[in-house]
């Protein structure tokens, strides 16, 4: 399947889940629990007290080497806005992709989003557990924090 086809389809408007495809076009599909969508919220309003030359979104589909990813939350610069506008899927990563980790991700697949990203130009990703725990990850590899928003908490 192409992401364009994923959209249109009338079956997939409503289900509660977060739809990825992966390297073969084949649909993916994670639940998501309240505390999910709470750590997503919380993630999403303190990225809105900071951001300040950019946007941020909630599930943003990117194009990467192995699908269409979709990370939780991202921020978007105004430079990286006009250069891709309201393309869908991205055809290049945000500066920053949160994944907000469920118990269902395992750590390979965390492991192979970032590298993912990063691939596609992310300067940073976000993994944060439904505790709230953030860590902070450049293409280097784990940071004590960010660079793009120094005084975002390693807490929520």
């Amino acid at each position: 399947m192409k992401w364009s086809e994923v959209l249109e389809d009338p079956t997939l408007r409503d289900l509660p889940y977060k739809i990825e495809l992966n390297e073969h076009g084949s649909i993916v599909m994670t639940p998501a629990s309240n505390r999910h969508a709470r750590s997503q919220s919380l993630v999403t309003k303190r990225l809105w007290e900071l951001a300040s030359g950019g946007t941020v979104l909630v599930e943003c589909s990117v194009a990467t080497a192995r699908g269409v990813k979709v990370p939780d939350v991202a921020w978007l610069s105004d430079a990286f806005l006009a250069a891709h506008g309201e393309e869908t899927p991205y055809t290049a990563a945000p500066e920053l992709c949160v994944e907000i980790v469920s118990p269902s991700n395992s750590a390979a697949e965390m492991e192979e989003k970032r590298a993912l990203y990063f691939a596609e130009g992310a300067r940073e990703v976000w993994l944060c557990d439904e505790e709230g725990r953030v860590e902070f990850f450049t293409p280097e590899g784990r940071a004590e924090a960010s660079s793009l928003f120094a005084a975002f908490p390693g807490q929520l």
